[in-house]
């Protein structure tokens, strides 16, 4: 039997597929820091006895920091390297895991909620940039979709560590281990996949893009012939200098400007767009779904519970939505 071209095409090199699931981990811990929160809201209330407003404010706050950390993504992206990105990315989870853990007041708490956003931000940049720049063209929209599903896993790992630890101390805001709260440790549970994540940056390949961007194609060709030695290197390498100075070209002419308010009205689409995704209330689930459960009768133990089976059906629904911050963005010009 002869395998057609197209069959040929489909093959996804081992490599690649590790690249792309390791670069994905970034997805994990953007989920998980959204909304490991979700089990500790009502703890973290009655510890620093809290207005509903500024409790509001102390779940919410990480949404600011990930504005700030994805605005801020690409430009460490293009001028330090996707690499370095990641192990700031890796740290700021890692310090703002524990810092919230070991919070003393509300403000300290709202400080290193701030922390984690900004870890966010740079997740939801540099993951899905990273991934569909190590990718072949014919794999790419596939292997970047693992963004998507690292993101939902997250999610629900957050939602049963949380149960785990209440149910284990009788409740979040109960003692546990070493006489910390269990919100405490729903918190903390954060620095494994952290140490995890920097670990796994540390044994990644440079972007070929960024090294191309930086003038190093010798670079740029060995970590193709790494990933994809059965792919013509030469072709990705020339590929990707069509497409950086095609990004020049298009930065220098402006071609996202128009006479809708300034920008072209496919972009106002886009903008409005993800606008609207947020309106759907989706955040209210992430954040809140286990204080909803118990306001209408249930049990901290079983709303906890029905939280974790919210987010299984978060995994496995064909179109889950995107994510609880700013969705994801290509990293910067380059």
């Amino acid at each position: 039997m002869t395998i057609t071209q197209d069959q040929t095409a489909a093959k996804i090199p081992k490599r690649v597929i590790w690249l792309a699931v390791a670069g994905a981990v970034g997805g994990f811990l953007f989920g998980f820091d959204s909304s490991v929160v979700n089990g500790a809201v009502d703890a973290i209330k009655d510890e620093f006895a809290l207005s509903e407003a500024v409790t509001g404010f102390a779940v919410a706050v990480a949404l600011l920091g990930c504005a700030a950390g994805a605005y801020l993504a690409g430009k460490v992206a293009d001028r330090y390297g996707r690499i370095p990105a990641m192990k700031l990315g890796a740290l700021l989870f890692l310090v703002s895991a524990i810092g919230t853990g070991f919070a003393f007041g509300v403000w300290d708490l709202i400080f290193w909620r701030l922390v984690g956003g900004l870890g966010i931000g740079l997740a939801s940049v540099i993951a899905p940039a990273y991934i569909s720049e190590i990718s072949p063209r014919h794999v790419r929209g596939r292997l970047a979709s693992l963004q998507q599903l690292a993101i939902t896993t997250g999610i629900f790992a957050a939602l049963l560590s949380d149960a785990v630890f209440a149910t284990s101390a009788g409740g979040a805001d109960q003692p546990l281990w070493f006489g910390l709260e269990a919100w405490r440790w729903m918190f903390m549970a954060a620095a494994v996949p952290a140490v995890v994540y920097g670990w796994i940056a540390y044994t990644l390949p440079e972007s070929p893009r960024f090294l191309v961007f930086q003038g190093k194609n010798e670079e740029a060709l060995k970590v193709f012939k790494t990933i994809a030695p059965d792919e013509d290197s030469d072709r990705h390498l020339r590929d990707i200098k069509k497409a950086i100075d095609e990004d020049k070209l298009a930065g220098q002419k402006g071609s996202l400007r128009g006479k809708a308010l300034g920008l072209q009205p496919v972009v106002w689409i886009g903008i409005i767009l993800s606008v609207l995704q947020q309106f759907v209330g989706i955040n209210v689930i992430f954040y809140y779904s286990t204080t909803l459960w118990k306001a209408v009768g249930f049990q901290e133990k079983d709303s906890l519970t029905i939280s974790v089976a919210t987010a299984i059906t978060n995994i496995l629904a064909p179109a889950a939505p995107a994510s609880p911050s700013t969705p994801p963005r290509p990293a910067g010009s380059s």
